[in-house]
């Protein structure tokens, strides 16, 4: 549900702020455009992989469909590092060559995103620590919510300067909030997908505990522990042949 809603306030701010990109000609409104429309996007996509997590196990998919959120949130990050890349060669583009922009507009259009960014962090709030599109969506959020913050600067430096290229230092300041993030984000769902051992999981810890309750194992034992999603750790392990049980 809270998805849902945070869909809804982010799909209405892309219309408002396209708007605004076509009457203001900010390439600063243009690029946090292109950035709100990939998180509609990506909050569709954890709308839907929410709702795919949440089915029954069945015989053929015994573990149902939980790691359907991990591909759909490596789609989110790619997308994101697409849309990035493109911030940082449009703002560069537009600082070498300025134009004009409407300052008071742009102020208007960056209060209007302000605005609803905050309400889509308040939905999600609660949920930004739980599964990786969760934490996706809510950081996609605080993104545009800091790209909203930039574009109300830059508006108000226009206007009380006439220094036009404030707008596109503001787009490559949009672009700088997205890669990290979106870089860390990627790693953390590739990691899940090649099922590699959990951060902070200590596998010595992890032996020295079994090897003092299965003695049995201490000659092989050999404990593995993988992702198959952000919210599923599953141990593994295997004992000598001698210790197998045959019938």
């Amino acid at each position: 549900m809270r998805l849902a809603v945070a869909f809804g306030i982010t799909a209405s701010i892309l219309v408002v702020q396209v708007v605004g990109a076509l009457l203001t000609g900010s390439v600063a409104l243009l690029v946090d455009s292109a950035h709100v429309l990939t998180d509609a996007g990506g909050l569709l996509v954890a709308l839907v992989a929410a709702s795919l997590v949440a089915r029954p196990t069945t015989a053929h998919r015994t573990w149902g469909l939980r790691r359907a959120e991990v591909p759909a949130a490596t789609a989110q990050a790619a997308v994101l590092l697409v849309v990035g890349v493109y911030v940082l060669f449009e703002g560069v583009r537009r600082l070498i060559s300025p134009t004009d922009v409407a300052g008071p507009q742009l102020l208007v259009f960056g209060a209007v995103g302000l605005i609803g960014n905050v309400a889509a962090i308040i939905v999600l709030a609660p949920g930004r620590s739980g599964t990786l599109n969760r934490r996706a969506a809510f950081l996609e959020v605080v993104n545009d919510t800091l790209g909203s913050v930039a574009l109300i600067v830059a508006a108000v430096v226009i206007e009380l300067t006439g220094w036009t290229r404030a707008d596109a230092v503001a787009g490559l300041l949009i672009g700088v909030l997205i890669l990290p993030r979106t870089l860390a984000l990627l790693r953390e769902t590739v990691d899940v997908l090649l099922e590699s051992t959990p951060r902070g999981l200590d596998l010595d810890d992890v032996r020295a505990h079994l090897l003092d309750d299965l003695q049995a194992c201490v000659a092989e034992h050999s404990p593995v522990s993988i992702e198959h999603s952000t919210f599923q750790l599953e141990p593994s392990s295997h004992a000598p042949p001698e210790h197998a049980h045959h019938d």
